[in-house]
């Protein structure tokens, strides 16, 4: 894969001309070859390889003219159309290779014809389906602005996505070509997973105990390791007739016994690995602008009310405060007796100033910490810092927010025990792949809007930034991904946000391409209709007025899916940047570590431009030659190895870069001099004119700012919410302005904003005091 980015596109056209010529050529002059019909279909093969690749050629120079332009930056070159032209070119490599070993051998006695033919035949077909997918890229090159990866108007380019998506054969991508993009160390590692899943897939939903289904799967995986074709033809059926309900089943068969225990054998040993459960209460911390002041958190309450919150602490050397008897009050039943304590040759070290909280990936559906121990052991190690990993509540049974206010309060939480975890978390970062990635960055976000400490840095590996459909060059990626199929990935956003989904029963054997299509169809159609609608929900929720409200969620408004729930699609457009421009402005550090051939790249892409775009510190790196999820194969190969290098190098930046003030720490203002300051805050005068007086002109007397600040804590006598109450008992008073849109203008036409039922909620962004909160263009 690196020599084919590094090769020059021409070069390698001419070569794949050349050796189709040479091979055409022997194949068909005068020769004693025994191979009959073989030798009939290798020269049909070679020469549909050479129209390809004349058809190819002048695709891949115009995309290689252009697609710089879509990079971060001329140091961090990465974007999907590279990845596409990358891929292609590894195809072309491997085709090159083996007319070469064909040309070379076919007089030898051990020269396996049929088996050459049928991989010359799988590679042709793969090329052909690559060329059909740069197609459908350049239908994105010419329809989106120049230097944006995702489409505005995605309606009509998504439907047209579906369309291809519909015509395309995928089952190549899955057979005797699997895994061809990727490292070579990979491919018998990506080989059996797909083997055994799609073995697991056949016996899925019959009466089986597990471990009669695990014998099963084990003797019928042997056909598909015999026949690749049928392997292909196996995975694309159950990519897109197996519903959520399978795919959590098999992922969370990394959560067994056996595969954690080999996975604790392969990863460095640790003193601490201790399950916690946190009872829901409420907490209380001290806001950022003024730590003399507190604010209260609630525990999670959507869909089913207060619960706990489980998390997993992880620490390579016993620390003190990780053995108190403080701690132990929190230990879940599944741990063994406390011992870390009682061992007299090990050596407590004092607090470590650092401290990683961690939310792992699976798509917001499946795995917990368990999945993801054998990297947060290392992290543990080699950066000397516990680890605490929130085992969130998963989708569809939690929808969104659920996991979002479980992460949220594992963050407070840790910030006001940090002393039970073995550190004093003077610098504190989140990590988080993949899900987790997302998880990250929408719990900064929480933190800034409820005016608390915000984290010092984020490391996000490839994230889930952008939860829509949206087409984009890199989602073309999720038609040949193994491990992230475009099926698989369109059900989990289904999930995570909360919406009735197409479910096809697995009993049903479907051998046509348009039996195949039609699924597809109906599942990215239900997506569009309804994960797209809960994120124009959470953007615009002021258009959705005739809508009723989730009761059992009222931090957010999600669509349901059932008629008479469901908005018009009229007026509804998906957003390119899913973000308040506002929130973003005060997000910590962000280091992303993406994949160049993962299916969320250009995500990383347009996120980490549109940080930039605001002033953002933000980094990116692109891995070459790896999947989705490398972070959980880092033992598997030095490729994946060296990428996890890379995101522990990501955090340790994090920790040591220097303590300077940083603008989300502060209270950001346009004009210090004309600040006020009300109940011991600064205010904006013009932020407390516009919102509670309702006049154009800003106060320019004592007792103009006296009618704001008693504007304000008229408004502050209006909230419900008992931590309100418990401050003005102590003579403390509180700004908290309920904003049901952060992007809405705040002074058009004087009006006061609607104060919601929910004053703590996360979309009413309570603002105590912060101009920073608002940008200058906002009010």
């Amino acid at each position: 894969m690196r020599r084919a980015s590094k090769m020059d596109h021409r070069a390698l056209f001419s070569a794949l001309e050349k050796v189709c010529e040479e091979n055409i050529s022997i194949l068909c002059g005068p020769s004693d070859l025994p191979y009959g019909s073989v030798t009939k279909r290798l020269v049909t093969c070679l020469k549909k390889i050479q129209e390809h690749g004349r058809a190819l050629e002048p695709l891949v120079s115009s995309f290689a003219a252009v697609y710089h332009h879509y990079d971060l930056d001329a140091q961090t070159p990465g974007n999907g159309y590279r990845s596409l032209v990358k891929i292609l070119q590894s195809c072309i490599l491997h085709i090159i290779h083996k007319g070469r070993y064909i040309s070379s051998n076919y007089n030898g006695a051990f020269f396996r014809a049929e088996h050459n033919a049928s991989e010359m035949e799988a590679y042709c077909s793969t090329l052909c389906q690559l060329r059909a997918l740069l197609h459908v890229a350049q239908m994105l090159l010419n329809d989106n602005e120049h230097g944006q990866l995702h489409n505005l108007q995605d309606e009509e380019l998504s439907s047209r996505f579906v369309q291809e998506y519909m015509s395309m054969h995928k089952a190549c991508f899955y057979g005797r070509c699997l895994g061809f993009q990727f490292s070579p160390a990979l491919r018998p590692f990506l080989q059996t997973i797909i083997i055994s899943m799609v073995s697991y897939g056949e016996t899925f939903g019959k009466q089986q105990s597990g471990v009669g289904t695990a014998a099963l799967s084990l003797l019928t995986s042997g056909k598909y390791v015999i026949n690749p074709e049928l392997r292909g033809a196996e995975f694309e059926r159950i990519t897109q007739n197996l519903d959520l309900h399978f795919w959590k089943s098999f992922w969370n068969i990394t959560e067994s016994d056996i595969l954690s225990g080999f996975t604790r054998i392969a990863s460095n040993p640790v003193q601490v690995n201790l399950t916690l459960t946190v009872p829901p209460v409420t907490l209380h911390l001290p806001l950022a602008s003024d730590h003399r002041l507190s604010t209260a958190v609630s525990p999670p309450v959507a869909h089913w009310g207060p619960g706990p919150v489980h998390m997993r602490l992880i620490s390579y050397e016993l620390r003190e405060g990780q053995d108190s008897e403080e701690l132990q009050t929190f230990f879940r039943s599944d741990n063994a007796p406390i011992s870390v304590g009682h061992l007299p040759w090990v050596q407590k070290l004092p607090l470590s100033p650092w401290l990683i909280l961690h939310f792992h990936g699976g798509g917001f559906v499946a795995q917990t910490s368990r999945s993801h121990e054998s990297y947060l052991r290392n992290w543990s190690k080699e950066l000397g810092v516990p680890v605490l990993s929130v085992d969130y509540s998963l989708s569809p049974e939690a929808p969104f927010p659920r996991a979002l206010e479980e992460c949220f309060y594992a963050y407070c939480w840790a910030l006001n025990n940090c002393h039970l975890l073995g550190s004093t978390a003077e610098r504190i970062c989140l990590a988080g792949d993949s899900a987790g990635g997302n998880l990250c960055i929408t719990v900064s976000m929480r933190a800034l809007s409820a005016g608390i400490r915000v984290p010092d840095g984020i490391m996000a590996a490839y994230p889930a930034t952008l939860l829509t459909t949206d087409a984009s060059p890199s989602r073309l990626l999720t038609l040949l991904d193994p491990l992230l199929p475009l099926g698989v990935l369109a059900r989990c956003l289904n999930a995570y946000a909360g919406t009735n989904f197409q479910t096809v029963q697995p009993s049903e054997r479907r051998g046509s391409l348009s039996a195949l299509g039609r699924d597809t169809a109906l599942l990215l159609s239900d997506l569009t209709q309804g994960a797209s609608k809960w994120i124009q929900s959470f953007l615009e929720p002021n258009r959705s007025s005739g809508v009723k409200r989730s009761q059992s969620t009222p931090q957010m408004r999600i669509w349901l899916s059932s008629p008479q729930h469901r908005p018009p699609s009229s007026g509804i457009h998906l957003c390119r940047h899913c973000w308040p421009p506002n929130l973003l402005k005060g997000l910590p550090p962000i280091h992303i570590v993406a994949s160049a051939l993962d299916a969320l790249l250009d995500d990383s892409v347009t996120f980490a431009k549109k940080l930039r775009g605001l002033g953002q510190p933000v980094s990116l790196t692109v891995v070459e030659d790896l999947p989705h999820g490398f972070l959980s194969l880092s033992h598997i190969c030095k490729e994946t190895q060296f990428a996890a290098d890379i995101c522990v190098s990501r955090i340790r930046e994090v920790f040591e870069q220097e303590k300077a003030t940083m603008a989300h720490h502060k209270t950001t203002t346009l004009q210090d001099e004309e600040d006020i300051k009300v109940a011991g805050l600064r205010v904006r005068p013009e932020f407390l004119w516009r919102l509670w007086v309702g006049r154009s002109r800003t106060p320019t007397s004592e007792s103009d700012l006296g009618t704001c600040a008693e504007g304000a804590e008229e408004r502050s006598n209006t909230c419900s919410t008992k931590e309100t109450h418990s401050r003005r008992n102590k003579g403390e008073k509180l700004l908290g302005f309920g904003l049901e849109n952060p992007s809405q203008d705040l002074s058009s036409n004087g009006a006061t904003p609607t104060h919601s039922e929910e004053t703590n909620s996360f979309t009413d962004y309570m603002i105590w005091g912060r101009s920073s909160f608002f940008p200058e263009e906002e009010y």
